[in-house]
This record gives C-alpha cells, sequence and structure tokens, in this order.
C-alpha cells in the first residue's frame, strides 16, 4: 500500500483523523488475498466450462449454438439476483452472506458433471448463475467499509488480479483434468467439473472463519486502528452523499449509474464471448494440444496480473481514472480487429492474447469509479444495479458468438464484431466523465 498516511482535515476533536500506513497495509494483507481467491474460486466455476467444451461438445452432441447459449444462461439469473444479493449482505453482513454463496454455488458448480441434454445444461446454468450473483460487487461494496477513495483503485486491482491469475490456475489445471479421461469410469470433463466446484465449498467455511463484517468487529485491529477507519470512511461517506442529495436522490435515478452498467454490459459481452470460446479458438488456429493451449493462456492470465497492478497503481499515482481505462478500451478494439482481419497465427495468436491483458488492465480505475458518488446502503444497491446490467452483456456475448460460429464456419467473423463493442465503450465512458464533471461543476458543463 501507499506510505502516505490518509488524512481528513476536518474532524472533531475526539474523532481519529488519520489512517496509519501500517493500518492500511494490515488491512491489505488480511482482507485482499482471501477475497481474491473466493472470487478466482467463482471465474473458475462460470468459465471452466470453455475448457470442458473440448470433451463436452463431443460426447453430448452439444452444437457451438446450444454451448453459447448454455454458457450465457449463466448471466441473466446471475444478473435478475444481484440487487437482492447486495441488499442481503448489506443486511446480514458480508462474513455469513459471502460464506452462504461460497456454499452453495460449490455444489451447483459440482452438479455440472451430471449434465446429460440441452436442457440440463441450461437448468444447471441458471441455477450456478442464481447461487454466485452478488459475489462480486457485494466484494466491490465490502472494500469501501475499509479503504478510503485514494486507496480504493489499487485495492480493487489487488483483488481483482484474481480473474487473470485465475485464468492462469485454469490454464494450467485444465490439461490435466481432461487427462484423466476414463479414470472411475469418469469423463475428463466431468473431472474438471468435479474437483473445481469442491475449493468453492472449502472456501465457505474458510470466510465465516476469517471475513470480519468491517472494521470495528475486526479482531486483528487495535481500537484505534478501527476508530481511525471508522472515522475517515464517516467522514468521506457523508461527503459523498451530501453531493448525491444535490443530484440524484437514489442510485436508480443516478443517469452515472445507468451508464456505468451500460459501459460494463458491452465490456462483459466481449469478455465472456472471448474467453468462452478462446480454448476452442486457439486449438483451432495453432493445432495445438489442450495442454499446450492450457499452457498458453496461463501465460496470457499472468501477464495480465501485471498489467492490472501496474495501471491500477499508475492510475491512483497520477489521480485519473477515465483514460486509465478508455485507452486500453480502443487498443483493444483495435486488436480485435486486426486479429480477425489476419490469416497468420503467428500474428493473431499474440493480438488475442494482448486484447485480454488489455481488458485485465482497465479494471481497476473503472471498477472505482463507481465508488466516488456511492456510499452506504446507495453503494450496495448501486454497485449491484450496475453489475446487474452489465451481466446482461455475460449472456448475450457467448450466445451470438456460438450462433455466428454454426453460420459461418469459423471464428473470425465474431472476432472482428468484438472491435464494436469496444468502441462503444470507449464512447460511453466519454460520456460518463463528462456526467460527472457535470455532478461536480453543474454551472461549468
Amino acid at each position: 500500500m501507499s506510505e502516505l498516511s490518509v488524512t481528513i482535515f476536518t474532524s472533531r476533536a475526539d474523532e481519529p483523523s488519520i489512517i496509519q500506513p501500517s493500518t492500511l497495509r494490515k488491512v491489505a494483507w488480511r482482507l485482499i488475498p482471501l477475497l481474491a481467491i473466493g472470487y478466482a474460486i467463482a471465474y473458475i466455476d462460470r468459465i471452466n466450462i470453455s475448457f470442458a467444451a473440448l470433451q463436452m461438445n463431443r460426447d453430448l452432441h452439444f452444437s457451438a449454438t446450444v454451448y453459447g447459449l448454455g454458457a450465457g444462461l449463466f448471466f441473466l439469473s446471475y444478473s435478475a439476483c444481484e440487487i437482492p444479493s447486495n441488499l442481503m449482505l448489506h443486511r446480514i453482513g458480508a462474513r455469513r452472506w459471502m460464506s452462504r454463496i461460497l456454499l452453495t454455488w460449490g455444489v451447483l458448480a459440482m452438479t455440472m458433471a451430471l449434465v446429460r441434454t440441452p436442457w440440463q445444461f441450461y437448468l444447471v446454468r441458471l441455477l450456478l448463475g442464481a447461487a454466485e450473483a452478488g459475489f462480486f460487487p457485494g466484494v466491490l461494496y465490502y472494500l469501501t467499509l475499509w479503504f478510503p477513495a485514494s486507496m480504493r483503485a489499487r485495492a480493487i486491482s489487488r483483488f481483482y488480479i484474481a480473474l487473470p491469475f485465475s485464468t492462469a490456475v485454469m490454464g494450467a489445471a485444465a490439461g490435466a483434468l481432461l487427462g484423466l479421461q476414463g479414470r472411475l469410469s469418469i469423463a475428463g470433463w466431468q473431472w474438471l467439473f468435479l474437483v473445481e466446484g469442491l475449493p468453492a465449498i472449502l472456501m465457505g467455511f474458510v470466510f465465516l472463519r476469517l471475513l470480519p463484517d468491517r472494521p470495528a468487529v475486526a479482531p486483528w485491529l487495535h481500537p484505534e486502528e478501527q476508530q481511525a477507519i471508522e472515522a475517515v470512511l464517516a467522514r468521506e461517506a457523508a461527503e459523498v452523499d451530501a453531493a448525491a442529495s444535490q443530484s440524484a436522490p437514489t442510485p436508480l435515478r443516478d443517469p452515472r449509474v445507468w451508464l456505468f452498467g451500460l459501459a460494463n454490459t458491452v465490456m462483459l459481452a466481449v469478455l465472456y464471448a472471448f474467453t468462452f470460446s478462446a480454448p476452442i479458438l486457439f486449438t483451432g488456429l495453432t493445432h495445438w494440444s489442450v495442454t499446450a493451449v492450457g499452457n498458453f493462456i496461463s501465460a496470457m492470465g499472468l501477464v495480465g496480473v501485471v498489467a492490472m497492478v501496474a495501471n491500477g497503481w499508475h492510475s491512483d499515482r497520477a489521480g485519473e481514472r477515465f483514460g486509465h481505462a478508455a485507452i486500453p478500451g480502443f487498443l483493444q478494439a483495435i486488436a480485435f480487429l486486426l486479429a480477425a482481419l489476419s490469416h497468420r497465427p503467428s500474428i493473431s495468436v499474440p493480438l488475442l492474447a494482448l486484447t485480454f491483458v488489455l481488458f485485465a488492465s482497465m479494471q481497476g480505475p473503472l471498477l472505482m469509479l463507481p465508488t466516488t458518488f456511492l456510499s452506504g446502503r446507495n453503494a450496495a444497491v448501486g454497485l449491484a444495479t450496475i453489475n446487474m446490467i452489465g451481466m446482461v452483456g455475460g449472456f448475450f456475448g457467448p450466445y451470438l458468438m456460438g450462433i455466428l460460429r454454426d453460420w459461418t464456419g469459423s471464428y473470425q467473423v465474431g472476432t472482428a464484431l468484438l472491435s464494436v463493442p469496444m468502441f462503444a465503450f470507449c464512447l460511453i465512458l466519454l460520456l460518463l466523465r463528462r456526467a460527472s464533471l457535470r455532478s461536480l461543476h453543474p454551472t461549468d458543463v
């Protein structure tokens, strides 16, 4: 964490006004790795069908359209349950609610091994989405209870490295698990679901034991550290609430919430259209083995970790958010277009890997932005709303990618079209920047 103390200059005489660097480091080391492991497991359990599909689609005779629809249905139920889930987290606390989320989705992730028909596939994916709903926006809300705004992009980046890191872990593990084909009369893709669902169940008990609801009840913080965090964050929340009361009275009436949701929609449509297709896509382009493709995707994830941390750190240092998200988004759109137009794997494969690295790099600055105008219960509702809207993109992206694959016989057209929503993403960020400036200086914009 930064070596700078976080100071609020206007405080009562009996109210701590400084969070010491040692306190922030302690909070970061206690919470961020735990949350990151939880989200890494979540991402693996929603995306592992991309590797399972290499065998599952053949064994169960699923077309690309059936696979894409099933992959995407997860996000419809996930989206529908986002706000209720975050309201429950706000009401009963992160420790119990996140533990419940982990336990239920772990069980359902393992039941994917029992799927035999398209309708069973659709049903389990819908149930898995409902079970996992609320974990990610819940973590974003939870971090606002521990970190001041000046530290939040770094905190989010360090938590969200779970996404590219989980890609690395999944890529490395998938080849080995698929290689268990036939052991104990169980298919390789079934081993994949059984083994990768178990960690979520175990982490549910870990969260129940180790995750404190808020600073005031954290046993590893001294009383003066608890008071300092609570006082500084309460002051920031009061300032955010005061600013919000002059513009939008509720998050659902704030245009910035809906613009962020729209940006999230197009971004996640691209992410999941690509990641659910990546193992099949790379295998077709390179004719590598499953193990080689897994290792390549693993390396891609590790580079994404470095990019995410570096861009989040630079965003906090520069105090700038929009450019640190828009520039990688624009470069991502260009990379998709060039990769689709190239007929040489030596060009298209590195470009496709670059798109994932660029996506990872923008997440810290982008995800920090809503917390600059949302706090308390409004943050719980607003962040869930943004993620709820965005997850609709997670449905359409893989589904349309599958349809285009069946219609055209390749992923080339679908890959080229992924550049369109990323250009739209950059345009939405410009509108968001203007809306944010207008809220701060209504007479100047």
